[in-house]
């Protein structure tokens, strides 16, 4: 089965109502099963504005995540929570999973840590995503390293395998091939929602080339 997209969306307040037309675009241009959003610490959503516009992503049958809170996903009605790397990943999910419960989504990125991905793999994560923190210089170096991981969590483990922080189509396909379950993509904070079909158009034709992964 091919992968499919999963947009992680940064959010300001003022930019929260265009939110939902912004993601009816990018399923519109290709397979988007998740939405991740990120509210921007500096100007943040309201949580009304927060869960009006959740609501409205969820009417498209897109599963919408809000980054690092659990509780606020909560109060917003989000279908879960996301999770980035930290020293105190393990207890992060524990919390968030007795905040959300087992009917939301809590899944996670853990970077390259091979004992965080099985750990929390087998304490029920809902998936486990590789990615490349923003500060590491070596770039190519570790996308190699995520290609690795990512191949390596598809051959031995059955939960969802989520590749972050991917820069390029080519990257991409790379990462598909790999078997990796879903592709994320961050969308510029400042795209509109005419110009992102054409921003996913490379991702979505590569898609459609890639072999299914076995």
């Amino acid at each position: 089965m091919a992968p499919q997209l999963y947009l992680v969306l940064p959010v300001t307040a003022a930019d929260a109502e265009h939110l939902a037309r912004r993601v009816a675009a990018a399923a519109h241009a290709g397979p988007v099963a998740t939405v991740l959003i990120e509210p921007d610490a500096s100007s943040p959503p309201s949580p009304p504005q927060l869960a009006e516009a959740i609501a409205a992503i969820q009417k498209l049958g897109i599963a919408t995540l809000l980054a690092g809170d659990a509780a606020l996903a909560r109060v917003v009605k989000a279908d879960g929570v996301h999770l980035v790397p930290s020293k105190t990943l393990q207890a992060a999910f524990a919390d968030a999973r007795e905040t959300l419960g087992s009917r939301f989504i809590v899944g996670a990125d853990v970077g390259r840590s091979r004992h965080d991905a099985m750990t929390l793999g087998e304490a029920g994560a809902d998936y486990i995503g590789f990615g490349i923190p923003a500060h590491v210089e070596d770039r190519e170096t570790a996308r190699e390293r995520r290609l690795d991981l990512v191949q390596w969590w598809a051959e031995i483990f059955e939960v969802p395998c989520v590749a972050f922080d991917i820069d390029t189509p080519a990257d991409a396909d790379d990462l598909a091939r790999a078997g990796a379950d879903f592709l994320a993509l961050r969308l510029p904070a400042t795209i509109g929602a005419d110009a992102i079909a054409h921003h996913l158009a490379p991702y979505v034709a590569m898609l459609g080339a890639a072999p299914t992964a076995t």
